[in-house]
């Protein structure tokens, strides 16, 4: 069984939103997509929606208003943004290693 095949359904819509958020496709402000679409969209209960977007909340990731849905808060956006260049950061300082790595191989070889 795979990683996604042990996940809940609720659980693989909190990491989609998630995975979204991360990747910039939902930003700050942006507005998820209702109960219906998403219960629709991954073929569960209103029920399941509803869990995922408590947890959404629970994680801080979204805020929602009553009648008018539920968006990505700004804390998400700045999580993901402090995250991301963490990344970069590390990412940058791998290729700094990797190239030192490669001068010390080249000399003693």
């Amino acid at each position: 069984m795979t990683n996604a095949e042990a996940m809940q359904p609720y659980q693989r819509i909190v990491q989609d939103v998630r995975d979204q958020i991360a990747t910039g496709r939902l930003a700050a402000g942006a507005q998820i997509p209702g109960i219906k679409a998403l219960a629709e969209e991954y073929q569960v209960a209103a029920g399941t929606v509803q869990r995922a977007l408590a947890e959404l909340r629970t994680l801080g990731l979204i805020y929602s208003h009553q009648g008018r849905g539920s968006f990505v808060s700004e804390q998400a956006a700045e999580k993901t943004a402090s995250t991301a260049e963490s990344i970069r950061r590390l990412e940058k300082r791998i290729g700094e290693l990797t190239a030192r790595l490669e001068r010390l191989e080249q000399k003693f070889d």
